[in-house]
């Protein structure tokens, strides 16, 4: 029961900003908005208020906001004035409208981080060497468990993202090493080896290795609102810019197609975030929510991505796309849809058995 409470909560949440984000904007340009939903199907309530009709609908995989007039074609209420209709708006105000939605996405996550960096603080990893492997440079250098890294080349090493900064820009040169051992400074000198290894795309890159892991002590840096914040932002461009990249692999098949996930995965790690606790699932939260919003942006029709395509094509030429080419690529992009969803539920059932 709280797996399914958590499910139901997860994608409510993400649902409500992604519509919320076009709702506001086009209320802010004075569009009509007949309808605000979250869930498709039948309604199991709703009310009705400046306007605009919130329902709660029984099939909760999903949501709208039906826009007066989306379409040239379409008649509007009586009750609704030709000027708020959608498709007489300059096509910018169409695209900041359809992009809000996405882009509400990414303000999610950023106010999710923000709360849990201001609540917890950034957790950093100390520069203590836990284990040492055999043959390796650490061992050559005479590094051993329980060292605490203070200086490589003299520069001074705060975390342990520092210290393995500091080792891949070596490029397998020497290194100064100051250390504290049992509470005495020790000078050495350690040669990185150079490797092959795989990122987490799965690409063969060159790295250099001193050959030690983590002792796992860490701790906690206190953030105010303001720094917190920033750090929310940071942490939301990066997993981005790491998910763009991803996308771009998977399309040029550096990463095979059996990793991309559907519902039944999102399910399961939601499922196993919420029995970890609140902090767990809020990132996780975050983390779909970023997907989402890169999801929507992909120039597909019948996505936020594709409509802002068709209008961005009307900016450039002064004219709407030919409605029957609309109508094609509507078509070809939900059959893209609907492909690509059969092939991420047979990666979770497949997943889900091996």
């Amino acid at each position: 029961m709280q797996s399914v409470i958590a499910i139901v909560l997860v994608l409510g949440v993400l649902i409500f900003f992604h519509e919320l984000g076009h709702f506001i904007v086009a209320r802010l340009f004075k569009i009509g908005v007949p309808v605000f939903s979250l869930g498709f199907g039948p309604k199991l309530f709703s009310f009705v208020s400046g306007g605009t009709e919130y329902r709660l609908s029984a099939v909760p995989l999903g949501g709208y906001v039906k826009l007066a007039g989306e379409s040239a074609q379409e008649d509007l209420p009586s009750d609704i004035p030709p000027e708020s209709s959608f498709s007489l708006r300059p096509p910018w105000q169409r695209i900041l409208v359809v992009g809000a939605g996405p882009v509400f996405n990414f303000v999610l996550a950023i106010f999710i981080y923000w709360g849990l960096f201001w609540y917890h603080g950034q957790q950093e990893l100390l520069p203590v060497v836990g284990q040492v492997q055999e043959n390796s440079a650490a061992e050559a250098a005479e590094l051993q468990s329980g060292d605490r890294v203070l200086t490589i080349n003299g520069q001074e090493i705060q975390y342990w993202r520092h210290l393995s900064d500091r080792i891949q820009e070596s490029e397998g040169q020497a290194m100064h090493l100051t250390v504290l051992r049992d509470d005495q400074v020790v000078q050495l000198t350690a040669e990185p080896q150079v490797a092959t290894r795989q990122n987490i795309f799965g690409e063969d890159i060159r790295v250099a290795m001193l050959g030690i892991t983590a002792a796992g002590e860490t701790q906690s840096i206190a953030m105010g609102p303001g720094t917190a914040l920033i750090a929310g932002a940071e942490q939301t461009w990066e997993i981005v810019t790491l998910t763009v990249q991803g996308i771009i692999k998977l399309v040029g098949r550096i990463i095979p197609a059996d990793n991309i996930g559907g519902p039944i995965l999102i399910a399961q790690l939601v499922s196993e975030q919420a029995a970890e606790g609140l902090t767990n699932l809020l990132a996780l939260t975050a983390l779909i929510s970023i997907n989402l919003g890169l999801l929507n942006l992909l120039p597909v029709p019948v996505l936020d991505g594709g409509h802002i395509l068709f209008y961005t094509i009307e900016t450039i030429t002064g004219k709407p796309l030919n409605p029957r080419a609309q109508e094609i690529a509507y078509k070809f992009g939900l059959a893209f849809l609907i492909a690509l969803m059969t092939f991420a539920v047979f990666n979770d059932i497949t997943r889900f058995f091996k």
